[in-house]
């Protein structure tokens, strides 16, 4: 009997390999996905064709960890005093698993005497503007089973902040919104933070491939951007003067505040170049109970001398403090570089 060895020599003939695998995504195969390789070799021996040689391998794609964070749009605009006013962010998941996201805020730059309770909001009826349906979602502290797909999931978050009333204009708050990746899993819990494996096991292992965000380090499993709200405050300066107009004695020639002399006093509400405008100015001047006010006299929105004002205002007898007589007016908006008045007219009893 001749036996035959299956020798793969000259005169064998080899097949062409075939292999399989799962789909592969822009972002990459999923995280977990089999990917088996089979060989078949066919030969010939003595000129006849022999039983196929099949070999296989496979392994597991193991997970690559990469997160986005991006400020949308231009610094946001606020008024010292205002509340709830809101920075827009895109938060998106560009690994190859579905992963929980933990949110933080932080504070770079500014007082933070003069910006409080800051909040995250997730973008809940996706219309990509905070609005009612958002606020009565309520404040978030992570994304919750972002998927993963070939473009990458993005949420929509917005991030929330009360500026202090001691906010000057120009002030700048710099708020750095961070998404941090953690294990997927459990819906409405955050899972454990992803951390790099440490060896190339059989099982899915992690890979962190996140870029340099702005205040967190390459390949940390994070992303951080900043947004920025800008102050826009009105720097509002208030001056109050007196000139005696006439006195009983000498009139209008060099008069003298002696009882009986008719004073002016001039009151100036000037807005700093640049600033923001200055809306419902209302002043309030309580009288020394030493005068008498001359009726008919007091003139709005005059200039920063005190003329070319219009007759206005009210006077209310007693109706100040402790019982002070009250001239009251109000004044059009003051413009960032304008100045308005109101004056009015007193005889000294």
């Amino acid at each position: 009997m001749t036996t035959t060895k299956h020798l793969l020599g000259a005169v064998s003939a080899f097949a062409l390999v075939a292999m399989t695998s799962a789909p592969a995504l822009a972002q990459g195969t999923s995280a977990g996905s089999t990917i088996r390789n089979e060989v078949s070799v066919s030969y010939n021996v003595g000129g006849i064709s022999q039983n196929a040689e099949v070999a296989s391998d496979e392994f597991i794609v193991d997970q690559r960890v990469n997160v986005n964070v991006a400020f949308v749009g231009a610094a946001t605009t606020v008024n010292p005093g205002q509340q709830d006013a809101v920075l827009v962010f895109d938060v998106t998941n560009l690994s190859n698993s579905t992963i929980d996201l933990d949110l933080a805020t932080t504070l770079r730059n500014g007082t933070a005497a003069d910006i409080s309770n800051i909040r995250i909001f997730r973008d809940a009826n996706g219309n990509g503007v905070y609005d009612d349906a958002d606020r009565t979602a309520g404040a978030i502290t992570f994304l919750d089973e972002v998927a993963a797909d070939a473009d990458g999931v993005t949420e929509r978050v917005f991030v929330l902040a009360n500026i202090g009333l001691n906010a000057d204009n120009a002030d700048l708050f710099d708020v750095a919104l961070t998404a941090n990746a953690h294990a997927a899993g459990t819906v409405g819990t955050l899972g454990a933070e992803l951390v790099e494996s440490a060896a190339n096991t059989t099982g899915i292992d992690t890979v962190l491939a996140d870029g340099l965000g702005d205040i967190d380090a390459v390949r940390d499993g994070a992303f951080s951007d900043t947004g920025t709200y800008t102050v826009a405050g009105a720097v509002v300066t208030v001056a109050k003067t007196s000139r005696v107009v006439e006195d009983p004695l000498n009139g209008t020639n060099n008069p003298k505040a002696i009882p009986g002399a008719t004073i002016e006093y001039c009151i100036t509400v000037a807005n700093a170049s640049g600033a923001a405008t200055a809306t419902d100015v209302a002043v309030n001047d309580d009288l020394p109970f030493d005068v008498t006010f001359v009726a008919n006299s007091i003139f709005v929105d005059g200039d920063a001398t005190c003329a070319n004002g219009s007759l206005g205002g009210t006077f209310t007898a007693e109706g100040g403090n402790a019982g002070k007589d009250l001239v009251a007016g109000d004044l059009s908006d003051v413009a960032g570089g304008e100045t308005r008045s109101l004056y009015f007219r007193v005889v000294i009893d």
